[in-house]
């Protein structure tokens, strides 16, 4: 949580932490802005024991003042006038103006960089920057930043705007299934009200309407993918393939608020009409697995006993698992779940490896995602998922947003 951020850069040896970009779509800006609606040129500075200052241009003056932050205006250093004197060089008159901001706030020492910025110029930004050696030094962290440590645990507001989040998606997938269920079939496919198939596209544009009516955006493609591309984990599905009958669906949707805030994550599986027996099997046994795990989880477990545990559970139930071939492209191929925030993969990180420390941490929202794929043995795939949030006052996971897991969708007679 924000609350572990000095505790953190203690821990670290950073005396104060530099994010660059717009708070959209920039997790380390939406966090410490409170969401406010800077753009790409905002800095903000926070040192250590002192909150975080913005400096943004005086016409977004009014918008950083909603984030409750101390403000400076960017203008008073004449940004054009360095401009001018660097004849033109973007990278000389950026680093002159973070050394003058520097300077304002008395910001010495080591400097660790965030946000969202192509990366050679984030490289070339630090070269330059050091290369100075004016007693401040900016570094990069890899892997698991400050920041992925900080958001990890959620506090309890955090946990209600990712649970709206979940409530308006689960109002999408209703919406979805009803729509499925509500077309006619010719030929083994639903129609449309002209005779001609629908197909994955227009299944896609409409949940993108429906996001935008419930105020949530989907920056990556949906996965709504059928048959054999259903068997792939991430495949997103062909847009001109028809709905047909009796084919597994796997609709895997992870929206968040508009303009980059809080994710939710969230899969079903279908089959419209009926389901051929060795689906109706395979799902049983995900939904078996997804049960007996979620059940199973405690407070503080290590991530990576509950991954082995999936894969002892499928093996028993004779699938091949990553634990006996990582290579595997059948059965059970990949990690039982992520954390969720302001990005849709966020550590802690359900995976068996050396190494993997994660836990389920009190405060932290993860997704329990078990999944047995058949795409060439069979033209199918099955995956549940839902997203969880584990509630430091009772030590146990509670489900964000319920929708129910029957297999078979109904269609029109």
């Amino acid at each position: 949580m924000k609350a572990d951020l000095d505790r953190l850069m203690a821990e670290r040896g950073f005396d104060a932490l530099l994010v660059t970009g717009p708070a959209a779509h920039n997790p380390a800006m939406f966090y410490l802005t409170n969401g406010a609606k800077v753009t790409e040129t905002t800095l903000l500075i926070k040192q250590r024991g002192q909150p975080p200052v913005l400096v943004v241009p005086a016409m977004e003056r009014d918008e950083a003042a909603k984030s409750g932050l101390p403000v400076v205006v960017r203008n008073k250093y004449d940004p054009l006038r360095i401009l001018s004197e660097e004849q033109g060089d973007l990278l000389r008159a950026g680093r002159r103006i973070i050394e003058a901001v520097f300077a304002d706030l008395g910001v010495r020492g080591t400097v660790a960089l965030y946000g969202r910025e192509e990366q050679g110029r984030a490289v070339a930004l630090v070269e330059a920057f050091n290369a100075r050696q004016n007693g401040i030094r900016l570094v990069g962290e890899y892997g698991n930043t400050i920041f992925d440590a900080a958001w990890t645990s959620k506090d309890p507001g955090e946990a209600a705007r990712i649970r709206a989040v979940g409530g308006k998606t689960i109002t999408v997938v209703g919406q979805t299934a009803e729509c499925l269920s509500s077309h006619r079939a010719a030929g083994g496919v639903l129609v449309k009200p002209d005779g001609a198939p629908l197909t994955v596209a227009d299944v896609k544009r409409q949940i993108r309407r429906w996001l935008l009516d419930v105020g949530l955006e989907h920056p990556e493609d949906v996965i709504f993918a059928v048959g054999r591309d259903a068997g792939v984990p991430h495949s997103r599905g062909e847009d001109s393939d028809p709905i047909a009958l009796g084919k597994t669906i796997i609709y895997d949707i992870f929206p968040q608020e508009a303009g980059g805030g809080y994710c939710f994550d969230f899969t079903r599986t279908w089959c419209l009409g009926f389901a051929p027996p060795e689906v109706e099997k395979t799902y049983r046994d995900v939904r078996d697995v997804f049960e007996t795990v979620v059940g199973s989880i405690k407070v503080n477990d290590l991530c990576r006993i509950h991954q082995q545990r999936t894969c002892e559970l499928f093996a028993a139930r004779g699938h091949p698992t990553i634990a006996t071939d990582r290579m595997t492209t059948r059965g059970y191929t990949h990690g039982l779940g992520h954390g969720v925030g302001l990005s849709v993969h966020e550590r802690p990180g359900f995976y068996d490896y050396a190494g993997n420390t994660d836990t389920v941490a009190p405060g932290c929202v993860v997704t329990i995602e078990p999944g047995l794929y058949y795409p060439d043995d069979g033209g199918f795939g099955v995956r549940i998922e839902d997203c969880f949030w584990m509630n430091p006052a009772t030590g146990r996971l509670e489900e964000l947003a319920s929708f129910s897991k029957e297999l078979v969708l109904p269609i029109r007679d």
